[in-house]
């Protein structure tokens, strides 16, 4: 297994456990809003992680579908 390989297996690995144990993914938000929402603006990486926290306790609600 090469460098690249093993690089790219941790980031996903920990892609995993982040979604596993509820951490926001922000590239992932990105990438999803460039494919499904491509004219609506994006949040700042600190909007994001406030928002996911309002989210998550109740205070907030979902951008998305």
């Amino acid at each position: 297994m090469t460098i690249t390989q093993l690089r790219n297996t941790l980031h996903r690995v920990g892609a995993v456990v982040r979604r596993i144990v509820g951490v926001p993914d922000y590239p992932r938000y990105l990438a999803h809003m460039r494919e499904h929402h491509g004219g609506e603006p994006l949040l700042s990486r600190r909007e994001f992680f406030a928002q996911a926290i309002d989210h998550k306790y109740g205070r907030g609600r979902s951008r998305c579908c």
